[in-house]
């Protein structure tokens, strides 16, 4: 097994990965925020979610702080703007909202990966103040994919009733 040091190394980079890929998950929802009119569950939620969202970024940036480090400004730069030409890329699709709703589902269980194996990383390194963080936010990641996949059905409905009638459907 690896020393403290490298596993405390590893547990860094991990910890601005996560900062950064909420900065990204902050940079898909946004934009849809702003543009749902048909699906106001789906809004809300998003809405919500963009809240924890911000709260998770500054629990990292206290997790950093324990360890004397920071986020990165090129990652976080750099996934914001993936998660921005993916949201752009569906605001261009008919069925936008169901595209959104699919990559918005595996980009939580993405997130909930990461969050794992920090949690993983966390144990292996003895960190335990960082636990209880980890948790906090796989824990909303959770909350936030079951809701998705508990929606998925009525938001696909609604997006066929919407357009069988002939009305703008895609968000």
């Amino acid at each position: 097994m690896a020393g403290t040091n490298d596993v405390r190394s590893i547990f860094i980079v991990g910890l601005r990965n996560a900062h950064a890929m909420e900065n990204q998950a902050l940079s898909i929802m946004q934009p849809q925020v702003k543009r749902i009119e048909h699906y106001p569950e789906v809004g809300q939620r998003l809405q919500e979610h963009v809240r924890e969202t911000e709260a998770q970024q500054q629990r990292l940036e206290t997790v950093l702080g324990q360890f004397d480090e920071g986020h990165s400004s090129l990652k976080d730069m750099a996934l914001s703007m993936v998660g921005s030409m993916a949201a752009l890329a569906h605001s261009a699709a008919d069925d936008e909202i169901l595209k959104n709703s699919f990559a918005n589902f595996a980009f939580e269980n993405f997130e909930i990966a990461a969050y794992k194996s920090l949690r993983t990383l966390a144990e292996l390194g003895g960190f335990q103040s960082a636990i209880a963080v980890i948790e906090q936010n796989l824990a909303e990641e959770e909350a936030m994919a079951r809701w998705l996949e508990e929606h998925l059905d009525s938001t696909t409905r609604r997006y066929a009733s919407l357009s069988a009638s002939g009305e703008t459907a895609k968000i």
